[in-house]
């Protein structure tokens, strides 16, 4: 990371994210900034919508005969789907978004 930039990352709402020790690094990390997605917004999270895919291409209805199979299917499915792969690339303005997120965030606390 560019040494005075800042640095954003986007996580979901998982306790372990919260934990006072990790608000305790943050402190002492200006530059990280957490932002969580809403509660049941998983599509936002990108390792999600790769989960669906591995469980919707190759898992369901799968029959595995133990543990090590199991695994030897997902490490299977994991090299084919990396020789097409593409690198995302996150194209929007943070500030947008971040403003938007804030406007969802009023209308909802005037809501309750």
């Amino acid at each position: 990371m560019p040494v005075g930039k800042v640095v954003h990352v986007i996580l979901d709402n998982y306790a372990t994210h919260k934990h006072p020790k990790v608000r305790v690094w943050l402190e002492k990390h200006p530059r990280w900034v957490f932002h969580f997605t809403p509660t049941s917004a998983s599509w936002l999270n990108a390792v999600e919508g790769f989960f669906v895919k591995l469980t919707t291409k190759r898992l369901r209805r799968g029959s595995f005969r133990d543990i090590v199979d199991l695994q030897a299917a997902i490490h299977r499915f994991i090299k084919e789907h990396n020789k097409t792969a593409k690198r995302f690339v996150w194209t929007a303005d943070p500030d947008h978004i971040i403003e938007r997120i804030n406007e969802a965030k009023q209308a909802s606390d005037s809501i309750h």
